[in-house]
C-alpha cells in the first residue's frame, strides 16, 4: 500500500507507477506483449501531455496528477490533433484500467475517469470478401514453388478457421492435427481454443509441409561472402526452441508484418479491392458462416470472442438474408 507524503504527493513518480502497472498486466493478468505495448504507448502519451501542459518534468509527476480535468484536457488535445474517435476511446479505456489499478493500490482515493465519457464510436461494417473473391484469392499463389505453397496454406487456414493474425503466426507444428483437421490456438488473454479447418486447408497444409524441411534446410547459414563459412547465422527457429508452422526463407518464424504484406499483395493480384488485410479474411469467415445459417454463438466460440456483442457486428452485413430467414421461419411473417 502506498503511503502519502506531506502535501498529498505520491511516494512514487507517475512514470514508475505506469511501469508497475504494466508489470501487473504482464505478470498477474497474463496480458500479451502486444496488449502491454498498447497500454504503454497510450499511457506514455498521456504522461507526456501532462508534463507539457503543466510545464513540469515527467519525473516530477505523481499519481495525484491523474485527475478528471487532466484526462478531459488530454482528450481535447487528441481531438484538436485530429485523432479518430476509436483512438480516443482506446486511450480512455487504458486510463480507466490504470485508474482502477491506482485505486486498488491506494495511490488515489477516487476514480478520475468516472465523470469522463467514452467517445461514441461509429459502427462500421467489417470489411470482407465475397465467396467468389475468396475462391480467386486462394488460387492466386504459385503452387509450384515452396514459398507459393506456404502462402496458399496461410490463406487457406486464415479463411478456413477465422484466425487472428497473431494467432496464425504463433502456431507451431505441434498445434496442427492434420488427421483430425483441428488447430490449437492461443488467443487473446492467452486463452486456448480448438478450431476446425476444412479439407481444402488440410490439403494445402500437407503440400506445404512436404517441402517445409527443405525450405528450412535451404536457409542461408552465413552472414555474407566476406565472412567465414564456419560462423553460422542464428536462426529464429532455433531461438524459439519450438518448431514454427510457417517459416520464412531464412528458416525462422514468419512475422505478422510479413503475413500482412503477402495477404495484401495477393489480394491486389486477384482483385480491385483496396484495404483488404488478414483481418478481412477473418471477417469473411464469420460472414459466410452466418450467411449459410450458422448459429451466432457457435461463430463466437470459433472466433474466440469473449462477448457475443462483438460477434453480433456480423449481423449488420447480412440483414437481407436474416429477413429472408425470418419470413420463412416466423409463423405470422
Amino acid at each position: 500500500m502506498a503511503e502519502r507524503r506531506a502535501g498529498g504527493a505520491d511516494p512514487h513518480g507517475l512514470e514508475t507507477l505506469v511501469r508497475e502497472f504494466l508489470d501487473h498486466l504482464r505478470l498477474n493478468r497474463g496480458a500479451s506483449e502486444h496488449t502491454v505495448r498498447a497500454y504503454d504507448g497510450d499511457l506514455s502519451q498521456f504522461v507526456a501531455f501532462l508534463a507539457r501542459s503543466r510545464g513540469m518534468k515527467r519525473a516530477t509527476l505523481g499519481g495525484g496528477d491523474v485527475t478528471t480535468t487532466a484526462i478531459r484536457d488530454f482528450l481535447g488535445e487528441l481531438h484538436r490533433r485530429g485523432n479518430s474517435r476509436a483512438s480516443a476511446a482506446r486511450r480512455v479505456s487504458a486510463l480507466r484500467t490504470f485508474a482502477r489499478y491506482l485505486r486498488r493500490e491506494q495511490v488515489i482515493e477516487d476514480d478520475p475517469t468516472a465523470l469522463v465519457g467514452t467517445p461514441t464510436l461509429e459502427k462500421k461494417v467489417p470489411a470482407h470478401l465475397s465467396e467468389d473473391e475468396v475462391a480467386r484469392l486462394l488460387q492466386t499463389p504459385d503452387g509450384e514453388s515452396p514459398l507459393g505453397r506456404r502462402d496458399r496454406a496461410i490463406l487457406e487456414l486464415f479463411y478456413a478457421s477465422g484466425l487472428r493474425l497473431s494467432e496464425l503466426v504463433g502456431l507451431d507444428l505441434e498445434d496442427v492435427d492434420l488427421g483430425g483437421r483441428m488447430v490449437r490456438v492461443l488467443g487473446k488473454g492467452r486463452k486456448e481454443r480448438i478450431v476446425p479447418f476444412n479439407r481444402s486447408a488440410a490439403s494445402a497444409l500437407r503440400a506445404y509441409l512436404a517441402g517445409r524441411e527443405a525450405l528450412v534446410a535451404a536457409a542461408p547459414t552465413t552472414r555474407g561472402a566476406g565472412r567465414l563459412a564456419s560462423r553460422p547465422v542464428r536462426r529464429a527457429v532455433r531461438a524459439d526452441r519450438r518448431d514454427p508452422l510457417f517459416v520464412n526463407y531464412r528458416g525462422g518464424r514468419l512475422t505478422a508484418r510479413s503475413v500482412h504484406r503477402l495477404v495484401r499483395r495477393y489480394v491486389a493480384l486477384c482483385s480491385t479491392r483496396f484495404g483488404i488485410s488478414p483481418h478481412a479474411l477473418r471477417h469473411s469467415f464469420a460472414t459466410h458462416l452466418l450467411q449459410r445459417g450458422a448459429d451466432l454463438r457457435a461463430i463466437q466460440e470459433l472466433l474466440g470472442h469473449v462477448r457475443l456483442s462483438t460477434t453480433q457486428r456480423y449481423t449488420h452485413v447480412n440483414v437481407a438474408q436474416l429477413m429472408d430467414v425470418y419470413k420463412k421461419a416466423h409463423p405470422r411473417a
